[in-house]
């Protein structure tokens, strides 16, 4: 059972994300993060989406909504947020990828004998 909050780490940012901070009270373990952080291809915000979403599902299936005297627990409200901040960190982490590919790209087109040749001659003088 192993919880460190450091924000150099990966996890440590992870967590900060995620508000997952509280060393007394935290849900998931340093491993279970790493895990989150390699299965999104070490994204952060994709891996602290990932958990969001993990934690929704346990709270829309945990906490169902349940009223009891005075009290009143809405897991699948709570899941919604949760949802709503995940998929805020995809779409940033999106930006963020995407970002670097603004700019165009070349799209050459072999129509004929001759635009065969210039394309090979094009490729061997890039390289």
């Amino acid at each position: 059972m192993a919880f460190t909050y450091d924000t150099a780490t990966d996890t440590g940012k992870t967590r900060l994300l995620i508000f997952d901070t509280d060393a007394t009270n935290y849900v998931f373990e340093d491993a279970e993060l790493s895990v989150f952080f390699v299965m999104e291809g070490d994204s952060l915000k994709r891996a602290a989406a990932l958990a969001l979403e993990t934690m929704a599902s346990n709270e829309a299936f945990v906490l169902k909504v349940i009223t009891l005297m005075d009290l009143r627990t809405d897991g699948a409200a709570t899941a919604r947020a949760l949802l709503a901040r995940a998929a805020l960190l995809r779409s940033q982490a999106d930006d963020e990828e995407f970002a670097d590919d603004a700019g165009f790209d070349w799209a050459e087109m072999v129509v004929d004998t001759f635009s065969g040749r210039e394309r090979l001659a094009k490729q061997v003088l890039r390289g």
